[in-house]
């Protein structure tokens, strides 16, 4: 869906859309094609990537807002729809930055338990929450998901070497679906209200989000003793373009170095860092050794940033 697309929609116009996000297209998932229909054709590429089969895995966790269901997970439904062992699957809620968040669950849990293998997918079918008559948003989004194979490895310092994450709940309403939940479950009133769709104070959350985001990224920077100019490549979630610009310009990081896709995809939510992942390796813009540093943000308010040693 292009933005000449959503100029027949809404009052907005290409221009408009560009100069202000960067986003010139997006995906919208087919009719009837659910967020775990996506993360299972992610999930299969990333399996077939690795090496390895579906018999190999031994945990999958999911990140989304954008479930199939409320209940169950929609990590069940991939776990059965991959033919997969009667193993662990859930889903982590953490927004835009899901995907941050279930590398640090991942690596964790494969620190302290037995699991060998752990797929990791971020999964959004964001235009099923959206309101097609608020220009503000609707023009923002995308659908997609993404997914990754972790292993353990014996080498010493390499793979995801740590992550930085927060949270902060008093921005709660400035990026959010006030309906649906046990809050405002869904009644005539709520859907005609359209409170059944996401909401959000653009203006607000830019401001918050790039002073977070500024934070994690020093402290994790500073955590492992590493400047600025000793990243590779920086994958930040593909929000607006505006926000990039801050980030590079504050830690005097060039833009080349940054992997942007947000103007064929748009913001893809828990899926948007791992499509991009996807790409800058399939472009050969990460190689091994390469210091990797994937930031996102997500409503919450919810932040993350990990710090990866390519392998």
């Amino acid at each position: 869906m292009t933005n000449h697309d959503l100029e027949k929609l809404v009052d907005t116009s290409d221009e408009w859309i560009v100069t202000r996000t960067g986003i010139s297209e997006r995906r919208i998932a087919a009719e009837g094609e659910t967020t775990s229909a996506m993360a299972v054709e992610a999930a299969k590429k990333a399996i077939l990537n690795a090496g390895l089969e579906p018999k190999d895995i031994d945990l999958v966790i999911v990140g989304t807002m954008t479930p199939d269901y409320p209940f169950p997970a929609t990590a069940c439904i991939v776990q059965d729809k991959l033919g997969l062992r009667a193993i662990p699957a859930f889903d982590v809620s953490g927004a835009c930055a899901g995907f941050c968040y279930c590398l640090e669950v991942a690596s964790k849990m494969m620190l302290a338990g037995e699991y060998k293998h752990v797929l990791v997918i971020g999964s959004e079918k964001m235009s099923g929450i959206l309101d097609w008559e608020d220009r503000a948003t609707c023009v923002l989004f995308g659908d997609g998901a993404g997914a990754a194979v972790l292993g353990k490895t014996d080498k010493p310092n390499v793979g995801i070497l740590g992550t930085m994450m927060g949270t902060d709940g008093k921005y709660l309403k400035l990026l959010y679906q006030p309906g649906g939940g046990s809050a405002q479950p869904i009644t005539p009133d709520t859907l005609s209200a359209r409170m059944n769709c996401l909401k959000m104070n653009g203006r607000e959350l830019f401001k918050v989000v790039v002073r977070r985001l500024e934070q994690a990224m020093q402290e994790l920077l500073d955590r492992y003793n590493i400047e600025p100019s000793d990243i590779a490549c920086l994958i930040p979630h593909q929000a607006n373009l505006r926000i990039v610009i801050a980030l590079s310009q504050r830690f005097g990081i060039p833009m080349e170095k940054f992997f942007i896709n947000l103007d064929r995809y748009g913001n893809t939510s828990a899926a948007s860092i791992p499509i991009a992942l996807d790409e800058a390796v399939t472009a050969k813009r990460i190689k091994s050794g390469d210091l990797v540093l994937l930031v996102s943000f997500g409503a919450g308010l919810t932040w993350g940033a990990t710090l990866i040693q390519w392998h």
